[in-house]
């Protein structure tokens, strides 16, 4: 089966939502395409996160978001962006995954997991919340290691090691601690990240001071078996106990669908894809960027909040194209 329509947009989360409201405006033939649940990304981040910006930063298209206080959480932004999706009834397929991007003389040919379309515009809005950054020492593989957190109840009264120092992971240690986990934290620099949220950073740091939870800065995980850790320390290579590893590195867009598109990215380490920052358009004609993936390796560089506009960008750019062709 084959559909037809005039914009695709990958990525049911904020960004591609807003991209959404913004065709339907207009009443353009659209779709919406996600791999996973609504807002996927933001399913997956831990059940008790809190976010940095305030509700009204969050908002999309001048829709209110409403908390309970003046920064939401996790529960409170997934019920957001839902009732925004449904009762403005977006068409958005959820669970089908985008295989490929073909650009044809002037339109593109879209597989995905499910079937193929033929569109004339696609918006990339898939964020970089797929891939962790790996450890890449013995052991990674094993079940008691994870890259996502979600809560802190299956670690309590465990030995669990947390790898990291931004905000996921001084999230995860605290949580941890104060359910009952016995956590050591291990730090690739010299202190806690400093982005990590204004009032979380003092209360890790003064766990730590006090010995609460034992940190090794300046320090690596070299090797992960079933009952312990080895870390690389300042002071040689340590042995601990350990029933579970929370590795929090960090994750990264996928590199490889952007390039197989044809997108061209920069050769240094922040692997920035080629765009025109005044339309969001790529090298490729017709194939835009929106949302945090316009960052490429630079993940703090652009939130939902500072990424909004792209919404608004693409789609009178596109609206110009359409009106210069009459």
């Amino acid at each position: 089966m084959t559909n037809v329509y005039k914009v695709l947009i990958i990525g049911a989360g904020p960004i591609g939502i807003a991209c959404a409201l913004e065709c339907k405006k207009r009443n353009w033939h659209y779709v919406v395409l996600e791999k996973g649940a609504l807002t996927n990304s933001l399913f997956n981040y831990p059940k008790n996160m809190t976010f940095f910006s305030t509700s009204e930063k969050l908002e999309i298209d001048d829709i209110p978001f409403i908390s309970n206080n003046p920064k939401p959480n996790r529960d409170e932004a997934l019920e957001y962006y839902r009732r925004v999706a449904t009762s403005n009834e977006l068409n958005i397929r959820l669970y089908e995954e985008v295989m490929t991007i073909k650009k044809l003389e002037d339109n593109f040919v879209v597989t995905s997991s499910k079937t193929k379309y033929h569109v004339n515009k696609v918006i990339i809005a898939s964020g970089f919340y797929d891939i962790p950054t790996l450890l890449n020492v013995p052991g990674e593989d094993l079940p008691k290691v994870t890259h996502y957190y979600n809560e802190a109840h299956p670690y309590a009264m465990q030995d669990v090691v947390v790898v990291g120092a931004s905000n996921s992971s001084v999230d995860a240690a605290l949580e941890i601690w104060r359910k009952g986990g016995n956590v050591t934290m291990v730090i690739r620099g010299s202190e806690i990240g400093e982005r990590v949220k204004y009032w979380v950073r003092p209360d890790i740091i003064n766990r730590i001071k006090e010995g609460s939870i034992k940190a090794y800065y300046n320090s690596e995980v070299v090797e992960i078996v079933d009952t312990e850790i080895t870390i690389k320390t300042p002071d040689g290579k340590i042995t601990l106990p350990n029933d579970f590893v929370v590795a929090l590195t960090g994750y990264s867009p996928n590199f490889e669908f952007l390039i197989n598109s044809g997108i061209k990215l920069s050769n240094d380490k922040a692997r920035l894809p080629q765009y025109d920052p005044d339309t969001m358009e790529t090298n490729i004609l017709g194939l835009y960027l929106a949302g945090v993936i316009c960052g490429g390796m630079e993940t703090h560089k652009w939130f939902i909040e500072n990424s909004r506009i792209h919404a608004k960008i693409i789609i009178e750019h596109i609206e110009t194209l359409s009106t210069k062709k009459i």
